[in-house]
């Protein structure tokens, strides 16, 4: 009996142990998470490369990446045609050729050009016939007052010789008019007085500085009035004509700002302003044309180029943000690492926001001006996560 009593008190006494231990537990309070710190050597650093930068207010643009062709603007190309039918006896410009204002483009024996100097001579002949016909009238008219005069001659006739000049004067006032008349039609064609009597062939000039984009005709081709012979475009501003889809629409409005860049040109960007945004969608495609005009200094858009542009949407405000590449996922959580010391460093966790432009915004979690690692951080993950790199060689 006794030894039977002894082990029932030491089981009681166990128990009873247990217990007190297990409530000291939950009484215990939580401690809380002290943030992880990793500390790089400045050797260490430099050979990673490692960057800091402050936390920042950026102005965070969300920006549509949309395909392109470069196009020319149709108000800025010339239609350059002949303004009589004719034959074209030289074509002194290709297509991609560059012409300044005025630069001949081509020579056409001009058919009404040449009635018309035909006609022009004509006139000047007999203009000459009435100016020698009203000298000879005017000296008749002067010799027949003298003898009125002296009483030779009676005045009748005096009279008469006065209307005759008179008419013939009236008669080279309307013949001048004539010519006049033929010559501005003539400089329609390029040709002056002095030309007129030696050649009916009239000069086709560039509207404007530009490039040739058309070029459909050759030496020796009988061309009509209104032939479409050139097209001339001015490439100082061009199109650059893009594609969205249907769902994005709602995300951009006409008369913002683009950025465009091309392949031949990787480190240049080109800013121009979206002026139009389609009525039409294609129904093959589910997409919609927008256009923006763009400077281009030096001709560099080539037309035809494909172009990606950067058309800003909706979502514009003002928040604290950090490059992208600062933000590390650590055990399923976005961290950033902040400079505390010259060797240490926090792995502070923040809510991420949108990802615009190689920016971050942050939500939660920094304050403007903290210094956060960019170039490095992922060397600093590795060595929170029991990695080695921050020892120094």
């Amino acid at each position: 009996m006794r030894k039977v009593l002894v082990v029932s008190l030491l089981s009681v006494s166990v128990v009873a142990c247990s217990v007190s231990k297990q409530g000291g537990e939950r009484e215990k309070p939580a401690g809380t998470q002290q943030p992880a710190v990793v500390e790089m050597g400045i050797e260490a650093q430099k050979h990673v490369g490692l960057e800091v930068v402050p936390v920042a207010v950026s102005q965070l643009t969300e920006l549509l990446e949309a395909t392109g062709t470069v196009q020319p603007i149709d108000s800025r190309i010339g239609h350059v045609r002949p303004l009589a039918n004719g034959r074209l006896q030289e074509v002194l410009v290709r297509v991609g050729d560059r012409v300044v204002a005025g630069q001949t483009l081509a020579r056409l024996d001009n058919i009404e050009a040449g009635e018309l100097a035909s006609q022009f001579a004509a006139a000047r002949a007999d203009l000459n016939k009435l100016q020698a016909q009203h000298a000879t009238a005017l000296k008749q008219m002067e010799r027949n007052r003298r003898l009125v005069e002296i009483g030779a001659s009676s005045q009748k006739e005096f009279e008469s010789s006065q209307a005759e000049a008179q008419a013939l004067q009236a008669a080279i006032t309307g013949q001048e008019s004539v010519i006049e008349g033929l010559a501005a039609r003539l400089r329609r064609y390029g040709i002056n007085d002095t030309d007129a009597q030696h050649s009916s062939i009239t000069t086709i000039r560039a509207p404007f500085a530009g490039v040739v984009i058309k070029a459909a005709v050759s030496p020796g081709e009988v061309v009509d009035a209104g032939s479409d012979l050139f097209q001339v475009a001015d490439l100082s501003r061009v199109w650059v004509q893009a594609e969205v889809y249907e769902k994005d629409l709602g995300r951009i409005r006409a008369g913002q700002t683009a950025l465009i860049t091309v392949d031949t040109y990787p480190n240049e960007k080109f800013a121009g302003k979206m002026t139009y945004i389609g009525d039409v969608l294609d129904p093959q495609t589910r997409t919609v044309k927008v256009r923006c005009e763009v400077p281009n200094p030096g001709i560099k858009l080539k037309l035809d180029m494909f172009a990606s542009v950067s058309l800003p949407t909706t979502f514009s405000h003002r928040g604290l943000a950090v490059p992208t590449g600062a933000i590390q996922q650590l055990e399923s959580k976005s961290v950033v690492f902040v400079r505390t010391a010259e060797t240490k460093f926090e792995a502070r966790e923040v809510r991420a926001g949108r990802a615009i432009g190689g920016r971050t915004e942050i939500l939660a979690g920094l304050n403007e001006g903290e210094q956060v690692v960019t170039n490095g951080a992922f060397h600093l993950k590795s060595i929170a996560l029991g990695g080695t790199f921050g020892e120094e060689e």
